[in-house]
């Protein structure tokens, strides 16, 4: 590392970039005037928030740009598509004011499928009263998804982030909930539930005081199908002091604690997207207090270009998370939305690389699911390829689906080496996929007008 700031051996404290100040930073004044203005206008469109930690302790700066940590956090030129970077830039250029460049991000993030998968117009739910609950989704049967509105940040944004839209000041695209009792209340109404995600932006970003009054709306509703409460966070990976050294990080570890001790189990959805992410101390020290509380830490990742593509590298990431008592849940694929095209896999080739890495780790390691999308009807796994009749395919199943009746039936697709999602795909041996029609009834029975604009 080229650069120390923060005493990391002490209580560190939270430094954020942003575009406000990105500039400052010694590493980034070293790099080129064209670079920093590129980053400038990705980040005027795209999400961008880095951290101290990031900077200091997570990015090699003499690897640059090609360095891994770098492109998760830092904006690259080819996050846009031309079209979009050259209007940014004009503007930009042309010292338009504030509300001019915001209006011009926001027509430009219209175009990038702010909801992908049908989130805005399929999944949220109604309580019977009628109550339409924009801060959950309830997608699949047995859990459903809840967005404080204390979480609609992080301690750093992932570049790839598909959930983009909570962070880029476009309240009417935000799933946020301020209160738990409707979260209680739907829970109860719907007894197939029997797992809570606490999503966001991020729920560790919340101060314990906080995530402890949803937590106790929960408990204390003792509700007879509530199983698991899970909570979908970054924080080990890009402020593993949330856990440590923070002024609440006891507190917040005896809210984990207070979950297991009710009976309830608690999985730690961890995303890490590469091994560099597992190699400080500080990681290290904070998933084994989160282990200690009782809590089971999974992890997960989408396939990126550009950040780990690399078989070798998700073979040992998966080996270095069991040895640290992790265990390796999903390789996801880019979702369709966002900088999808900078980095998408394509389909065949992400099941290349998981079936290289798979190949390579012991059993411990091989609980992990991929290559898998989550697409409009379902967690959709591309389970390899194959010649039927004579004809190349690519075999998938739903691991999750809108109907439970299609979870691990197998379809198939026309070989297509190019295709990035299930869109993509064109139905092999039969005139359309099996889902199709059923998929098409589903939409009609919720129609858009439903929901609010996007």
């Amino acid at each position: 590392m080229t650069y120390q700031e923060t005493i990391w051996d002490d209580s560190p404290s939270l430094k954020s970039y942003t575009l406000s100040n990105f500039r400052t930073l010694p590493q980034i004044q070293k790099l080129s005037e064209e670079t920093q203005f590129e980053m400038e206008v990705v980040g005027n469109v795209l999400p961008f928030k880095a951290n101290n930690y990031v900077v200091e302790q997570l990015i090699d700066w003499n690897n640059i740009p090609n360095d891994p940590i770098f492109v998760l956090t830092f904006p690259q030129k080819g996050m846009l598509k031309p079209e979009h970077y050259e209007k940014m830039a004009t503007a930009l250029k042309n010292n338009l004011d504030k509300k001019e460049i915001t209006n011009i991000a926001n027509e430009i993030r219209l175009q990038l499928n702010p909801h992908p998968a049908g989130q805005m117009e399929l999944n949220v739910p109604t309580l019977k009263d009628g109550t339409k609950l924009y801060g959950m989704q309830h997608k699949y049967k047995e859990t459903c998804l809840f967005f404080p509105s204390q979480s609609q940040t992080c301690h750093a944004y992932c570049s790839f982030c598909f959930r983009w839209p909570q962070f880029v000041g476009m309240d009417e695209m935000k799933f946020a909930m301020q209160e738990g009792e409707q979260l209680v209340q739907y829970v109860r109404e719907h007894p197939e539930i029997s797992d809570v995600l606490f999503t966001g932006g991020d729920p560790m970003i919340m101060k314990a005081k906080i995530f402890s009054k949803y937590v106790d709306a929960l408990i204390d509703a003792k509700l007879p199908n509530l199983k698991t409460i899970r909570i979908g966070t970054k924080a080990l990976a890009y402020w593993p002091y949330k856990f440590l050294t923070d002024s609440d990080s006891q507190e917040m570890l005896d809210v984990f604690k207070k979950i297991i001790d009710n009976g309830l189990h608690l999985a730690f959805m961890a995303h890490f997207n590469h091994l560099n992410e597992l190699s400080t101390d500080a990681v290290k020290n904070a998933i084994k207090a989160v282990r200690n509380t009782g809590a089971q830490i999974r992890t997960q990742s989408p396939l990126l270009a550009h950040i780990n593509d690399d078989a070798e590298m998700w073979a040992k990431m998966w080996t270095k998370q069991v040895q640290l008592g992790c265990i390796p849940y999903y390789m996801f694929v880019v979702r369709d939305t966002g900088a999808q095209h900078y980095f998408g896999i394509p389909l065949v080739k992400a099941y290349q690389i998981f079936k290289k890495a798979y190949s390579s780790v012991s059993g411990l390691a091989r609980t992990v699911r991929g290559p898998s999308m989550s697409a409009t009807p379902g967690k959709v796994h591309v389970i390899g390829t194959a010649n039927l009749n004579d004809q190349k395919v690519i075999v998938l199943r739903f691991l999750q689906g809108r109907n439970p009746d299609w979870v691990q039936v197998p379809f198939f697709a026309k070989y297509d080496e190019n295709a990035i999602w299930l869109d993509d795909l064109k139905p092999a041996l039969t005139d359309k996929f099996f889902f199709d029609e059923e998929m098409k009834n589903f939409k009609t029975t919720h129609p858009v007008e439903d929901y609010p604009e996007s």
